[in-house]
């Protein structure tokens, strides 16, 4: 049975229920995109997808959704504009989903261009005030205002925001040991804006940039911005979109749900490694303030948010104890 977060509603997918003979589930063509798969389904097969998708509609509506949509993740219009109409669905059905998004590659393609080196120490860019400016053009400029476009452009109504707009967050600036300039880890979270946004069908999209106590622009981890803010508004679900499937075991299997006491065992023995270890550490703080659950999936797969939240789940989904 589908693991249960109240006695009410599954939290995941669970087909015990169907009888013996499961539906006839029409198979796609090789050539056959999922979306052409999906348009080629019987009228019954729609039907029951929608009717076994609806205890998910209940556990999940008026609940808050954080979306981290990861700069590996953007696979290009087709896969933005089905991202896009993804988040419109989860608000036409009650959902409250909040965007913050990435755009490292974005930033490297950028700088490369304008002749710009670029360094990193433990996995963060050095960003001096030539390359701050980069940065913030291209993630609250060109990246954020594509993808509200988009969104809206899918029936939603969204409003780009980096963490400058109305002090929604305040940065501290970090060292690592060494001075990597303008960059900044989030230092606390005003959600009264976002608050407003939620009682007004508003969906809200981030860019990862915040502002000093004394007023400079700071770049900051997507990741880090993202699990900060989920926490600040207690949302149900933390999913953070990425370019894999999830925590893998020693034998790259997928790790379908991962409780906090075996992540720390995993990273210790080297199971957990590279850049896997600050998203799951990440996943692990946002549950530790209050998130319900945080989920590492794969972006790239077509609809993977509508995979994890109605079906039986696509990544790992990571709780505290």
């Amino acid at each position: 049975m589908a693991k249960r977060v109240d006695g009410s509603q599954p939290d995941r997918f669970d087909v015990s229920g169907w009888a013996s003979d499961p539906p006839s589930v029409p198979t796609a063509r090789a050539d056959e995109s999922p979306e052409d798969a999906a348009l080629n389904a019987t009228p019954a097969l729609k039907a029951m997808i929608v009717a076994e998708a609806l205890p998910y509609l209940r556990r999940y509506t008026g609940q808050t959704i954080l979306v981290k949509y990861g700069g590996h993740a953007m696979g290009g219009d087709s896969s933005e504009a089905s991202f896009a109409s993804d988040i419109v669905l989860l608000r036409q059905v009650g959902i409250n989903p909040i965007v913050v998004h990435g755009g490292g590659p974005q930033i490297g393609q950028m700088l490369g261009r304008l002749g710009i080196e670029s360094s990193f120490v433990n996995g963060l860019r050095v960003t001096d005030g030539e390359t701050m400016k980069v940065v913030e053009m291209v993630l609250a400029g060109a990246i954020n205002k594509q993808l509200v476009a988009s969104i809206n452009a899918a029936g939603g109504c969204a409003v780009g925001l980096s963490g400058k707009d109305a002090g929604l967050i305040r940065t501290r600036r970090i060292t690592h040991g060494v001075d990597l300039g303008f960059v900044g880890e989030p230092d606390s979270i005003d959600c009264r804006i976002l608050n407003t946004f939620r009682q007004n069908g508003v969906i809200p999209v981030i860019a990862p940039i915040g502002v000093g106590a004394a007023g400079d622009t700071y770049n900051m981890n997507a990741d880090t911005v993202a699990g900060a803010v989920a926490a600040a508004v207690k949302a149900s679900r933390f999913l953070l979109l990425t370019d894999v499937p999830g925590v893998l075991d020693a034998d790259r299997r997928l790790i379908r749900e991962l409780p906090a006491g075996l992540l720390r065992q995993l990273i210790d023995e080297g199971t957990i490694s590279g850049g896997m270890i600050p998203k799951v550490e990440t996943c692990l703080q946002a549950v530790t303030d209050g998130v319900e659950a945080a989920v590492i999936l794969d972006g790239r797969v077509p609809h993977a948010l509508l995979l994890e939240l109605f079906t039986e789940g696509l990544g790992t989904m990571i709780r505290a104890g």
